[in-house]
């Protein structure tokens, strides 16, 4: 068996294997560490000019504040635009803080217009103002569009480069217009063919650019059987899109389903990894939480958690109370207890998981959510008579009570069956309401299954034992 301590050394072996197939070694990491202690600012700079923008954003958060605040200093306008848009929320929001909105606003016409405003929208609504007010027309005007699209939507996520042809355009005259030095369009993988009016009409992948003759004109290769995606999608279902089809890049259009620009993969991965740490998050009751987080503000994501389990653990106790006189004859009954709701707890849990998963890749449709709960009934049936026989066993072995034994079961396979039930049925139920799955359903699970477990292991132990 691997123990947490050999688990955690392999993972460190891991990491330390990746990293030292990239720049940030753990050596170089120390020496600008030091270099930064030393006020040593050509060295600073030095170290890390090699270095990609993700692992400048990886040093900076893992440096202390202080650390990292005189490091961005040292940097100033050298510090890679690109590194802000690696770094987590909250990271940036401190960064930004020791930059100063002047020198934010220098940065952002360099990154494309999706890093530009997902930082731009994470300020306040001062600072903000600031640094728009600092920005260029060009820039300024695409921002505050972008920020007039609903939040977590296809508008906020996309960004504006996109290349255009029209469909009488030659390959040849693609490339070379492709090739002008004054056209900067940044990373793409697809060519979009429209109209005069930016309607869509076919779309070009680069690779089919490349190994097409000169002379044939884009109409002719251009692939007519594309998706678009309109400007005010949630950004879950994005991802979801791309999840499904496979898909690297693809345009996105205003409600006159006219090209205003395009998402692609990697800003899809950034949603993906958000909306599961959400999940995750949310299922263990810690809100928005990372190393960084002051003291206040973790106890303000957990105490509101613990507190409504305070609550739900308080229910199940008054039930128990209900059988305190028959607690008091049987000693055993006090020590199989915990057996019978950590088990139902357990199964509850799997079961929900499961179902926040299918939830949130929208696989559950009405079809998908009744065979989902009726293979998790039979799975909990199943479950129910391995753990129903395991337990009364050991309470025999235990006690030498057969009846003991019986009511234990009995207790065991009610508690499974009804773990799998609600598993299923609460999240469905949450979802159908309009409540976060995520959020809400463990809470319900642990109360229905401790309450349940308790209620029927003791009621059958007062009926049949006492």
């Amino acid at each position: 068996m691997v123990n947490n301590q050999d688990m955690s050394e392999r993972k460190d072996d891991a990491v330390g294997r990746i990293a030292s197939l990239y720049g940030l070694t753990p050596k170089v990491e120390t020496a600008i560490n030091q270099a930064v202690m030393d006020d040593e600012k050509r060295r600073a700079r030095t170290l890390m000019a090699p270095l990609h923008p993700a692992d400048q954003a990886d040093l900076i958060e893992r440096l202390p504040l202080e650390v990292a605040g005189k490091l961005v200093r040292m940097l100033g306008d050298d510090l890679d635009a690109e590194t802000l848009a690696h770094l987590d929320e909250q990271t940036r929001d401190e960064i930004v803080d020791v930059m100063g909105m002047a020198a934010l606003a220098r940065q952002l016409p360099d990154l494309p217009t999706d890093d530009a405003l997902n930082i731009v929208e994470e300020l306040e609504q001062d600072e903000r103002d600031d640094v728009l007010a600092a920005l260029p027309a060009e820039d300024r005007i695409l921002v505050e569009e972008g920020l007039s699209f609903p939040e977590d939507s296809a508008g906020r996520l996309m960004q504006r480069e996109v290349v255009t042809v029209p469909s009488f355009w030659t390959v040849g005259q693609t490339i070379d217009f492709l090739r002008n030095e004054e056209h900067d369009v940044g990373d793409f993988y697809l060519i979009f063919v429209i109209d005069p009016t930016r309607h869509v009409l076919g779309e070009v992948r680069l690779s089919t650019l490349l190994c097409t003759q000169r002379p044939r004109r884009m109409s002719e290769i251009m692939d007519a059987d594309f998706r678009l995606i309109p400007v005010t999608m949630d950004q879950e279902e994005v991802a979801s899109l791309f999840r499904h089809y496979g898909m690297v890049s693809a345009g996105v259009v205003d409600e006159d389903n006219r090209l205003v620009g395009m998402v692609t993969i990697d800003d899809v991965i950034d949603v993906i990894d958000e909306e599961a740490e959400e999940d995750l998050m949310a299922l263990a009751g810690v809100g928005e939480a990372s190393l960084r987080s002051s003291l206040r503000e973790t106890m303000q994501g957990r105490t509101g958690w613990l507190a409504i389990n305070l609550i739900t653990a308080v229910i199940a106790s008054m039930v128990i109370g209900l059988f305190d006189a028959t607690i008091e004859q049987l000693v055993a009954l006090a020590v199989l207890m915990p057996i019978v709701a950590s088990m139902g707890g357990n199964a509850g849990t799997q079961t929900v998981t499961v179902a926040v998963r299918a939830i949130a890749l929208r696989q559950l449709d009405n079809l998908a959510a009744w065979s989902f709960v009726r293979r998790e009934l039979l799975v909990s049936f199943l479950n129910g008579i391995i753990f129903a026989s395991l337990a009364s066993g050991l309470s025999y072995v235990w006690f030498g009570n057969v009846d003991i034994a019986m009511v234990m079961a009995v207790a065991m396979f009610a508690n499974l069956i009804v773990a799998g039930l609600s598993g299923t049925i609460v999240p469905l139920g949450l979802l159908r309401l309009g409540v976060d799955p995520a959020v809400a359903s463990s809470v319900f699970i642990t109360t229905i299954t401790d309450v349940v477990g308790f209620f029927v292991f003791l009621g059958l132990a007062a009926l049949y034992l006492i």
